[in-house]
């Protein structure tokens, strides 16, 4: 799948559960600079390193007025079992039924161990202070992926 989000449209807004039940909604953040970051599943080694990457950049992020989120199918009851035993700072959000990443293409069809599945499409969106997609990134490779995107906030 493309992605249906194109750089400099303004991002649709979306409200979602996070870790510990309460909500999320993109627009309430503003003017703060947002990164969505869509992984498969918690606990899972490639996911895990990813998430673990952007945690321990959050200080440096937060110090660029940044604010971090990651985003998965998985149910907040999960996400609260993560963060626990991993020690993870930021929201964890659920798209338990996929629409947000259906409707931003990070979900859909892909090649995972030579057969083709309906999953998510590793991806993260930087949003800027007026609610517009700066840049979005189709994630191939976790390694570096984290200090990449910091790297492109600091210009």
């Amino acid at each position: 799948m493309t992605a249906l989000v194109t750089q400099g449209q303004m991002a649709p807004d979306f409200t979602l559960p996070r870790d510990g039940g309460a909500l999320v909604t993109l627009s309430a953040l503003r003017p703060a600079r947002v990164v969505v970051f869509t992984y498969g599943a918690d606990g899972t080694p490639s996911c895990t390193n990813e998430v673990m990457d952007f945690n321990a950049l959050l200080p440096e992020f937060a110090a660029l007025g940044v604010v971090v989120l990651g985003l998965s199918k998985d149910s907040v009851a999960k996400h609260d079992k993560f963060i626990a035993k991993m020690g993870i700072k930021m929201p964890l959000l659920s798209d338990k039924d996929s629409q947000m990443m259906e409707s931003w293409g990070a979900f859909g069809e892909k090649l995972f161990f030579g057969k083709l599945v309906q999953g998510v499409l590793r991806s993260t969106f930087l949003i800027d202070e007026a609610g517009k997609i700066a840049h979005i990134w189709k994630v191939d490779k976790v390694k570096g992926h984290a200090d990449a995107v910091l790297a492109h906030l600091k210009g």
